[in-house]
């Protein structure tokens, strides 16, 4: 894996031109059919800037990666990291206070006197 995947890359597999709105649509992890339909709107209520934005942003941003998400669930839990780094943290915290809970309950079950457990490992020497 090449690049990072906090970065706005251009996404020329999903591209109609040049891959910013698909670019922009991975990036923010909205639908980009309403990236496109918010691209041609804005450039229809205002006066053509957007056109030069976008190019711009095509002539300065850069590929994005093959195999930058590994999964699905990858792609959508970097998209989240780039919308709220507190809230992935927060979520990532309480997935592994979750998991260290749950161990210490296998711990405890294992490590208690625990008399029908004992029997039955007894049985399987």
């Amino acid at each position: 894996m090449s690049g990072s995947r906090t970065k706005f890359y251009l996404d020329k597999q999903n591209a109609k031109w040049s891959g910013v709105c698909a670019g922009i649509a991975d990036y923010t992890g909205f639908d980009v059919t309403l990236i496109r339909i918010g691209a041609v709107l804005l450039t229809l209520m205002t006066t053509g800037w957007i056109i030069v934005a976008y190019f711009i942003a095509a002539w300065l941003a850069p590929r994005k990666p093959l195999g930058l998400y590994d999964t699905v669930e990858d792609q959508k839990f970097w998209q989240g990291v780039r919308q709220s780094p507190a809230r992935s943290a927060r979520d990532v915290r309480a997935k592994f206070r979750d998991v260290d809970r749950r161990l210490a309950d296998v711990e405890t079950y294992y490590t208690s006197r625990n008399s029908s457990l004992a029997n039955e490992i007894d049985s399987l020497r």
